[in-house]
């Protein structure tokens, strides 16, 4: 079970924060930091650079820490927060498919993520070496991750964003 948590933890990790370096960084065609404020302006965020540094921060933070088995909950967390934005930024009405453009592949990632809060990181961890995983493990750490991640989404949906109201003469 551990060199499969471990090969888990790798790709998802490895993906995650290759997904924040692209934000940061530019890195691999990725927008880098402007491109990424850019996102957050169209997205009405009230600090768009924070916003975007947060983004950046979590998908690489969150990544990194998964690809380690280094505080396992809280880069499920970080992991998980995005993917909640995201489906509900891009991903939610386009349907379930990724081939659609759907929420698939963002609730897999988030599911993953959620998994291993709950399993822990397994023997090849940094978490195991300095030996707090079976601390820092279990469902009521999954389920903490699930509930920290839809307030911290939530929040960043309603108090971090502009509210403009419809313009009459478009409709």
């Amino acid at each position: 079970m551990s060199l499969g948590l471990l090969i888990l933890r790798l790709v998802l990790g490895g993906s995650m924060a290759a997904h924040g370096a692209q934000k940061l960084f530019g890195w691999w065609g990725g927008p880098g930091m402007q491109g990424t404020a850019g996102m957050c302006v169209n997205l009405a965020y009230r600090a768009p650079f924070a916003m975007a540094c947060g983004l950046a921060l979590s998908e690489l933070g969150g990544g990194l820490l998964i690809a380690a088995g280094l505080l396992t909950p809280l880069g499920a967390l970080l992991v998980t927060v995005v993917m909640f934005n995201a489906v509900y930024h891009v991903h939610w009405p386009k349907g379930f498919f990724v081939g659609n453009g759907g929420y698939e592949f963002n609730l897999l990632i988030a599911a993953a993520a959620v998994a291993l809060a709950g399993t822990g990181p397994g023997r090849f961890s940094l978490d195991h070496a300095i030996g707090w995983d079976d601390r820092l493990s279990g469902g009521w750490w999954a389920v903490g991750v699930v509930l920290v991640a839809a307030t911290l989404s939530f929040a960043t949906l309603t108090l971090g964003r502009r509210h403009v109201a419809p313009d009459p003469a478009s409709a």
